[in-house]
């Protein structure tokens, strides 16, 4: 039943031993390997790990949640249980949340239960049954959780080449060319995402109160609803996409919890033009976006929902990256790199001299431009990008936690950001 509150409580397990460490052979920085248990899995770039002190954080394993000390990175085992999903840690409470499947299956978007974990006392809490669909964020206050829904289901051939491993979110995608030959990844993953678009599946972003576990609708559509995101300093200001294929869509969108608001963050304006891998910055204001525009050109690129200022920085050779994410405090970037550049990297911003130049802008009007600057801190040259990486800083800045295979299996790792000395 929605909003009733079962109290259990978890005793945490043994503290693992130390885990292995060494200077990364190329850059000399320190590398911890904080967890490669069969089954590891770190949390998608955009959910937050950390508790709000930084010193925990939370990954999932197949035996239940663990924690790990961000001060000497030793893992804990928090809650040996089932878990269909480890979702995020709270903004302002050191409580994680995750959904658990009541029947056991393993279908996405299925029926499933929320429920939160104090890390420490160890306390469970049954928030509410979710019907369907996926929570995907919780607002900057830890009142309410988003998610999306779809209210219809997709054409069962769309939604069997589109499973997805429901502890990850991970998609398997599969299917054939017209010569009957079994596509490659990429390609099938673009087959099913141009067929799910034009399917116009009807679908509902919602919201649920944690104390009450109270069901409010903020807005429907037949456009393909994702990547919910609440600003991590508004509590009523929210972020999505409208998933597809990145060319056939205008993809980035903010609307308030009730609903009002409703505003389009980029608008492409050239054919074959794609925005995406958008998340907010630290400063709850600023969006941020990978841009790339005909002929190659590529920007991260950032809005400032308040001022409407824009600054997009040009992305050059070997800064490509699947996720790009802020330093804690808002300065640089990270980039978990791709075939192009295998590396996990700081990127430092450099404005134009135009962009520099006080009085000069019209925030509102002109877009500021700047370049990018690159210092490698890990590298990832044995790394199959079928695997992301999905970098974290640690909420001080000192580290930066991401998943790779370079050891032939995936494992968490934890990269020091200082410069060796």
């Amino acid at each position: 039943m929605a909003g009733l509150a079962l109290l259990m409580t978890v005793t945490p397990m043994a503290r693992a031993a130390a885990p292995a460490q060494w200077p990364d052979a190329t850059t000399g920085h320190r590398i911890v390997r904080v967890d490669d248990r069969p089954g590891n899995y770190a949390l998608y770039f955009n959910y937050n790990p950390f508790t709000p002190d930084g010193r925990r954080m939370v990954y999932l394993t197949p035996e239940g949640i663990r924690v790990a000390d961000t001060r000497d990175w030793s893992t804990t085992l928090l809650l040996k249980e089932k878990v269909d999903r480890l979702l995020f840690v709270g903004n302002r409470a050191p409580v994680a949340y995750y959904t658990t499947n009541p029947t056991g299956g393993t279908e996405n978007e299925g029926a499933s239960v929320i429920w939160s974990v104090d890390l420490d006392t160890g306390k469970r809490r049954r928030i509410a049954e979710l019907p369907g669909g996926r929570i995907e964020s919780i607002s900057a206050d830890d009142r309410l959780l988003a998610g999306h829904v779809e209210l219809e289901p997709p054409p069962p051939a769309i939604a069997a080449q589109g499973r997805r491993d429901p502890k990850t979110g991970s998609p398997s995608y599969s299917g054939t060319g017209p010569d009957g030959r079994p596509l490659s990844f990429a390609q099938a993953k673009a087959q099913w995402m141009a067929a799910r678009l034009a399917a116009g599946v009807p679908m509902e972003i919602f919201t649920i109160d944690i104390q009450t576990g109270a069901r409010r609708s903020v807005t429907r559509s037949k456009d393909w609803l994702n990547h919910v995101q609440f600003s991590p300093k508004d509590p009523t200001l929210l972020m999505y996409c409208h998933e597809g294929p990145w060319e056939k869509v205008d993809r980035i969108w903010t609307i308030r919890t009730d609903g009002s608001a409703r505003t389009k963050v980029h608008q492409r304006r050239f054919q074959g033009e794609i925005a995406g891998h958008e998340y907010w910055a630290p400063d709850g204001r600023t969006i941020w976006y990978d841009l790339i525009q005909p002929q190659g050109v590529r920007w991260l690129a950032g809005h400032d929902v308040v001022s409407g200022a824009r600054r997009w920085l040009r992305i050059g050779p070997g800064q490509g990256s699947y996720h790009y994410s802020s330093t804690p405090d808002g300065r640089s970037f990270s980039g978990d790199g791709n075939d192009e550049g295998k590396y996990i990297s700081l990127f430092h911003p450099r404005l134009d001299d135009g962009a520099r130049a006080s009085g000069t802008l019209d925030a509102a009007a002109l877009i500021a431009t700047g370049t990018l600057e690159t210092e490698r801190l890990a590298d990832l040259s044995k790394h199959d990008y079928t695997l992301e990486p999905n970098q974290h800083f640690t909420p001080d800045g000192k580290w930066l936690v991401y998943r790779s295979n370079i050891e032939g299996k995936p494992a968490i790792y934890a990269v020091e950001v200082a410069k060796p000395r």
